[in-house]
């Protein structure tokens, strides 16, 4: 039994004057005068309890909603080709064609993360894990995304340890391969880690479900683990308040998982699928039982009716409100029929998965909650989770930002010598941002399951999907937030056209995106001009390379105290390939073939890795972006990867042309002589610029000697820039990187350098 009598609706009626602790639970004075309006009357604890955390900003998008809309409205024809979901749903389904369909989404759970490292990072895993299995799908695949302070904060290392530790827990438990990712280190990030986790799932067409409570009669039923006091509030303070010395006792709880449990619920909800069994399922995750009531409730016939006592509990303690607002993990609701019932209530008994009945479908518009025989909750569920607030704050043109554009890195010293440029190379190489992952990758398992194409560190993820025929999806997430400080708007689509291209070198077609937008608190003006800008960048870049959104995240209220990260909008790129058989790697693994740098150099080092690691400079603009280049490269790259003509294929990005030599040698220990003099002479530049810039719609390849006529025809057919560079020379102890009149740096020195970074720190 709870430990006290629940407040009820016909109290709430008789006690307008009680007062209540809105404000504790992330309400505002307006937000609640306007619940109260609603109802005509003041809320019980239950609805006050459900308002708080469903018109959370987490739950709400409250101040983000009028700038979403625009990838909705920024769409053509073509972009809605193979969407089968698009926003507004668990997560977005894109046809892949042959009746195969992949559903994928990529969330926050960055303040948790930060509390309790390994179960917030776990719990991410595990929460978006259920939105895929929610939409029919079988989850076969996880990437993160992860962003923390820096490398030498002494707190640093108790935020890698956990959440690396809480992913590859659950992750490998689960049985889903870790296939990519993200690892940055920046000081903006110190109090405010971003542990962003994206689950793909893939579904026959057949299969495809949708979460709603329809058919009056229908049964609602609560299935998995028990509900506990974890998580508890963890959705309204989620993303309502930053955390500072003052308020500890507004920081989320954090949600424990179970991930046994959950390989289990996936099992289930499988069979239950197959079988028929269910009209839609909801998982429980933000904001638990408020949200899938009023969500499934809203989203179907409109009422719902629900007795709370029959919530099975781990902790008899918990009081109603407590109940509703919990956020214990590896749960989900289902609607069935009531001829369906006893069928369902076996194939949840054979996987030995708790279940109990908490009501039914009803058409009185209203969803209505029982507790100890009285009526705790009587809303209209469209009020709670779809009619909640919708902001337009202020935005301001940040005041800082002219004179950090105007700080160019192009005043910077330049090396002109090959022994300084050699250590340059080198300290980029070991630097955070672009030394060795494998000390955090190589706890995940990236090959579980037998399906892995491409993992760790290829420039994207590749999963097959049909084993017949070799049907597959590839998928990458960029972000760069040092270009996203200089330029909010072009940041936003340089992240996206750096996951394009990553997915095209593998010779997959880009088809989908999902994001997860992460930023500091929407009340700084300033923070909302970069929101602004950053979803406007990304809203047209969509349109240019005319592959749609189909749903994300926002996460709000990320900063330490008054100082907010920079803007990082994590975009996550969804690519088809018919035959896995026909991927390209990443890195080329033969001597003897030959070099050749795709696309035109400039001189473009604001926001750079170089200005960074060797000056600490960061200022400009990020470097210039053609959509139409990108385009370009992508379908050239798959036509040769089509024909066979390449044997590896690396995108340019961070750390330029001289951080993709540096990783193609590294990884499977051939290596290279490479001339830069064509690049200086047909492109107009010096070496630092030829070796480090970052223009985009760019990539170096390698391609067999006996194909280099063809493949330069190709080139010069699409007009796209080519010029050879080099040839794959030397192998094991023997291999160099040799840049030919310049420095000359053996692989093993190369190699010794970037994987030591990351151990040096936290083995």
């Amino acid at each position: 039994m709870s430990r006290h009598v629940a407040d009820t609706v016909a109290n709430a009626a008789a006690t307008p004057e009680k007062e209540q602790p809105f404000a504790a639970l992330g309400l505002k004075p307006d937000e609640y005068a306007r619940i109260r309006e609603i109802l005509g009357r003041r809320p019980t604890s239950g609805e006050l309890a459900m308002y708080s955390v469903m018109w959370s900003e987490h739950c709400s998008y409250k101040s983000s909603k009028i700038y979403l809309r625009q990838f909705g409205q920024k769409v053509t024809d073509k972009m809605r080709e193979r969407l089968m979901v698009g926003m507004g749903e668990n997560a977005g389904v894109v046809d892949i064609g042959e009746g195969w369909a992949v559903t994928f989404k990529v969330e926050s759970h960055n303040h948790p993360s930060y509390i309790e490292p390994f179960q917030g990072a776990a719990t991410g895993v595990g929460g978006i894990v259920r939105d895929i299995i929610s939409m029919g799908a079988r989850p076969v695949a996880v990437m993160d995304q992860l962003r923390f302070g820096a490398i030498d904060h002494p707190d640093t290392a108790r935020v890698v340890h956990g959440v690396v530790g809480g992913i590859s827990f659950y992750g490998n438990c689960l049985g889903l391969p870790n296939i990519g990712g993200e690892t940055v280190f920046d000081a903006v990030y110190q109090g405010n880690p971003l542990v962003n986790a994206l689950a793909v799932g893939v579904l026959r067409h057949e299969d495809l479900h949708l979460a709603n409570a329809s058919g009056v009669g229908n049964k609602v039923v609560l299935f998995g683990a028990r509900t506990g006091g974890d998580g508890i509030g963890g959705a309204s303070i989620l993303a309502s308040d930053s955390f500072d010395s003052t308020g500890p006792t507004k920081r989320p709880a954090v949600q424990v998982g179970d991930p046994f449990a959950e390989k289990v619920l996936i099992e289930c909800c499988l069979e239950l699928y197959a079988g028929g069994l269910v009209e839609g399922i909801q998982d429980l995750g933000a904001a638990g039982i408020s949200c899938a009531t009023s969500e499934l409730a809203s989203n179907g016939d409109g009422g719902m009716f629900v007795e709370l006592d029959n919530v099975l509990l781990r902790d008899p303690t918990l009081t109603a409100e407590e109940i509703l607002m919990s956020e214990s993990q590896e749960r989900m609701m289902a609607v069935v029929k009531p001829e369906k019932l006893e069928a369902f209530l076996a194939v949840v008994a054979k996987w030995d998965v708790e279940t109990s009945v908490l009501g039914e479908v009803t058409d009185t518009g209203r969803l209505i909650i029982h507790h100890g025989g009285e009526e705790i909750v009587n809303v209209d569920p469209r009020t709670v989770a779809i009619d909640g607030p919708v902001y337009e704050r202020p935005v301001a043109y940040p005041a800082w930002i002219d004179a950090l554009q105007a700080n160019s890195a192009s005043a910077l010293p330049r090396a002109t010598e090959g022994d300084e440029l050699r250590e340059q190379f080198l300290a980029l190489v070991a630097s955070p941002n672009l030394a060795d992952t494998s000390y955090i990758t190589d706890q995940y398992d990236y090959y579980v399951g037998g399906n892995t194409a491409l993992a760790f560190p290829d420039d994207a993820g590749m999963i097959r999907v049909d084993e017949e025929s070799g049907l597959g999806f590839a998928i990458a997430t960029d972000a760069n937030g040092r270009y996203c400080q200089l330029d909010p708007y072009e940041g936003a689509r340089l992240a996206l056209a750096e996951a394009f291209r990553n997915v095209s070198m593998t010779g997959a077609v880009p088809a989908a995106v999902t994001d997860c937008l992460n930023f500091g608190s929407p009340e700084n003006p300033e923070v909302m001009w970069q929101f602004m800008r950053s979803v406007e960048g990304l809203g047209d870049a969509c349109m240019e390379l005319e592959i749609p959104v189909t749903g994300g995240n926002v996460s709000f209220y990320n900063q330490t105290g008054d100082q907010p990260i920079h803007p990082t909008p994590v975009v996550g790129v969804l690519g088809i390939i018919d035959d896995v058989e026909r991927r390209v790697p990443s890195a080329w693994q033969d001597e003897g073939n030959n070099i050749y740098l795709l696309g035109v150099t400039r001189t473009e080092l604001d926001g750079s890795a170089w200005a960074g690691t060797i000056h600490g400079h960061l200022g400009g603009r990020p470097p210039q972006l053609s959509l139409n280049d990108e385009k370009a490269l992508a379908h050239l790259v798959q036509g040769a990867a089509l024909e066979g003509l390449l044997m590896s294929a690396h995108d340019l990005s961070e750390g330029g042309l001289a951080q993709a030599l540096a990783e193609s040698v590294a990884r499977f220990g051939i290596g290279a002589r490479v001339w830069l003099n064509d690049i200086i002479e047909r492109d107009g530049m010096d070496l630092t610029s030829a070796l480090f810039s970052e223009s985009t719609a760019r990539a170096i390849v390698t391609v067999p000697r006996e194909d280099d006529v063809k493949f330069v025809g190709l080139c010069e057919a699409r007009g796209y820039p080519v010029l050879r560079i080099g040839v794959t020379d030397g192998r094991d102890y023997e291999a160099t990187l040799h840049v030919q009149d310049v420095f000359t740096v053996p692989v093993a020195e190369i190699r010794e350098r970037s994987n030591a970074t990351l151990p040096h720190y936290f083995a």
